[in-house]
């Protein structure tokens, strides 16, 4: 009986979103519309539109967990290096105005412009990878929200990720970006709500304190923290020139609409994750043990209703990615890489490939995979040179530069990956693994700045690419 109550609300909170998001997909769209997220219409997305759109597809399940399992470990610099990964919002925005100002209409085309199918392979391949992570991160959650609730039915986990992945595909296939955009208002707006609920549940909770928050050193101590807050400084230029998913959003409506955009974008998505990231500093302030990446500890801190209302924000940001993800995945497929026709059906085939790679890799089960995977962030270090050079300071910056320092950042990526290897060990320092990332990310940026300076010359005549 406990399971039935358990699996109960479970089962109608998935069904609840799934069903919304249907009704409010577009059963008639055109290409663009799938493609380019116009409406019936022919018009680009509103404001709004674009800022919730951005918003629910940054912040996914899995960068909801993260935060708060960054703030019970390292306390509030955990919270604080997490959050300021949302500053790629207001660079993420900077890029995309200079590629338009030079006549870009996708950051993939400028790349072309410069440096032709290498270039933009290299780039692809990258995002790809970013893509495919998103899918599966957020199956990831949703598998564990299952085994959390239901730790003795055997199937449930997997059941529950291939009937996520089919709701999410029969809802994005049916209308691309253009039911991506429109879903993803419905979800932030239950989002916002469900969070709303659930956030003075902690901070009028008689044992939270901001004192407390603000000095407590998490269960491993604020190093480790302020360490990836310095990574997250490194990264948060190339980091939203990687995410497809924010860079298509930022070629759909006019600049101005899209620069309000980006900036309302930043401060209601930091918001967010800086406080669902407290609820991982008070469970590590209460000294609760960590259980399911946090999910077993808030069972046993907050009671049934609270503990919904986390387990909803994490079902809704959950599918509003995979939607979002699914349509910039066959974006990928059909215009950038033209591996299928520019058709309806040609994208709903790259959805489905992608959707059921992800959920295959999520029920692998395969950790290690995973974080391959995640750290395509360190891999798309090496957009940060090639991008000041090209877009600030508007030099070009020859092909063997560019492709030095995408080498540079491959091996910083798989030297992260495998840094408990002998011979990794033997040059990587002593130390946290986040002082190495810190590290490994310095020495590619380095790297790669020397390439691009060296390569680099005035620039004239050159388009912005398609």
């Amino acid at each position: 009986m406990d399971v039935l109550f358990q699996a109960a609300p479970l089962v109608a909170l998935f069904a609840g979103i799934a069903v919304l998001s249907i009704a409010v997909s577009p059963r008639r769209v055109s290409i663009d519309g799938f493609f380019a997220g116009r409406d019936a219409g022919g018009d680009a997305p509103g404001l709004w539109t674009l800022v919730f759109s951005q918003v629910t597809t940054w912040i996914f399940a899995r960068s909801l967990m993260n935060a708060a399992i960054l703030g019970y470990f390292y306390g509030l610099p955990g919270v604080l290096a997490y959050t300021a990964y949302y500053g790629s919002f207001l660079t993420g925005g900077y890029i995309v105005a200079r590629v338009r100002a030079q006549g870009g209409r996708s950051l993939q085309g400028w790349l072309s412009a410069r440096y032709g199918a290498a270039g933009v392979t290299a780039y692809n391949a990258v995002i790809g990878l970013r893509l495919l992570s998103e899918v599966f991160a957020n199956l990831l959650v949703v598998g564990l929200i299952v085994r959390a609730a239901l730790p003795e039915v055997a199937g449930a986990e997997a059941a529950a990720v291939w009937a996520v992945t089919g709701l999410a595909l029969v809802y994005s296939a049916l209308g691309g970006l253009r039911a991506s955009l429109r879903t993803d208002v419905v979800q932030m707006g239950l989002f916002l709500v469900v969070f709303a609920l659930a956030l003075p549940a902690l901070l009028l909770a008689p044992g939270f304190s901001v004192s407390a928050v603000l000095s407590a050193p998490g269960a491993s101590g604020t190093g480790p923290g302020w360490i990836l807050l310095a990574v997250a400084f490194l990264q948060v230029f190339s980091y939203p020139a990687h995410d497809p998913v924010m860079m298509d959003r930022g070629f759909l409506a006019d600049p101005a609409t899209t620069r309000r955009s980006f900036t309302h974008a930043f401060w209601i998505s930091a918001l967010c994750i800086f406080f669902f990231g407290l609820f991982g500093v008070q469970a590590s302030i209460a000294g609760a043990p960590y259980e399911g990446q946090l999910l077993g500890t808030w069972q046993g801190m907050f009671g049934p209703g609270v503990y919904f209302l986390l387990v909803a924000s994490l079902a809704v940001s959950a599918l509003s990615t995979l939607d979002s993800a699914l349509a910039s995945a066959s974006r990928l497929v059909v215009e950038e890489l033209r591996l299928l026709p520019r058709s309806l059906m040609g994208g709903r085939v790259a959805m489905a490939g992608f959707a059921l790679a992800g959920a295959g890799l999520t029920l692998w089960g395969n950790s290690t995979l995973f974080d391959a995977v995640a750290v395509s962030g360190t891999a798309s270090l090496f957009l940060t040179p090639v991008l000041v050079f090209g877009l600030a300071l508007r030099r070009r910056v020859a092909l063997w530069a560019y492709l030095a320092a995408f080498g540079a950042a491959l091996a910083g990526a798989v030297a992260y990956f495998l840094r408990d290897s002998a011979a990794l060990a033997a040059i990587l320092p002593e130390a946290h693994k986040y002082e190495q990332l810190l590290w490994i990310c310095a020495v590619v940026l380095l790297a790669g700045f020397v390439a691009c300076w060296a390569g680099s010359s005035r620039q004239s005549g050159l388009a912005g690419g398609g």
